[in-house]
């Protein structure tokens, strides 16, 4: 089965780019600085996925669902901040992922990134990862009032390039991506090296796998040549 998309959609953390070891190491300096014991970043690794301060709360909390205190949660916040973005550029981008967007892109796919992590780390992310040239948008979780598991940037990335949702593809790791592309009635593929809270992924929820991103190709029709330039990076205020 061939997909008859127009635009494909992908994840960040933990589809593009191994953020795992940055982010885990982030943490446990703010914990450290909280005077909190460090955690392993097998456990952190199955906090992320659902924004930075979900992230944050998992990791003063150790649990997926408790709640710090506020006073804790707003010393934590900035700390997580400022030891992330001293580290967030070593992250390695994985095998696979350069040549599949080179060739989606040569094909006339016109390609976006939708990510819960905020803009702020994401943009240069993807600039030192050497990938930004291949989107044509780019939306963060703070693009938006709503991010993923909501269907809201997917839609919105729909509307902005100008296709049905039913013409596009999300290209992601976790349970967030695939409630998000049902949610907004777009096709959803899974690799299986991303984070997922832990889990494996429910592969009766997702239209295909892929062991990695050069083998989404073979998923897809040829689309219409299209025209214009399509490497400039939209950033929505």
């Amino acid at each position: 089965m061939r997909f008859q998309v127009r635009v494909v959609m992908f994840d960040l953390d933990g589809t593009l780019l191994d953020t795992a070891p940055q982010i885990a190491e982030a943490a446990n300096r703010m914990l450290v600085a909280l005077g909190k014991p460090m955690l392993p970043q097998s456990q952190i690794a199955t906090y992320i996925g659902e924004g930075v301060q979900n992230l944050i709360k998992r990791c003063l909390t150790g649990s997926m669902h408790a709640e710090p205190t506020a006073e804790e949660f707003a010393q934590a916040q900035p700390l997580y901040h400022t030891f992330y973005e001293a580290n967030a550029a070593e992250s390695q981008v994985f095998n696979g992922v350069l040549p599949a967007l080179q060739q989606l892109k040569k094909l006339g796919y016109r390609l976006a990134c939708v990510t819960n992590k905020p803009e702020k780390f994401t943009l240069p992310l993807l600039q030192h990862a050497g990938l930004a040239e291949f989107f044509e948008m780019v939306v963060s979780g703070d693009t938006l009032p709503k991010k993923k598991p909501d269907p809201l940037p997917l839609l919105h990335i729909c509307q902005k390039l100008g296709v049905l949702p039913a013409q596009a593809m999300l290209v992601g790791d976790s349970e967030t991506d695939i409630q998000a592309a049902h949610a907004a009635g777009c096709f959803v593929v899974t690799v299986p090296y991303g984070y997922n809270q832990g889990r494996a992924v429910d592969i009766a929820t997702v239209d295909a796998t892929v062991q990695q991103l050069t083998d989404v190709v073979n998923l897809l029709e040829l689309p219409a040549l299209l025209s214009g330039d399509n490497k400039k990076i939209i950033q929505i205020s």
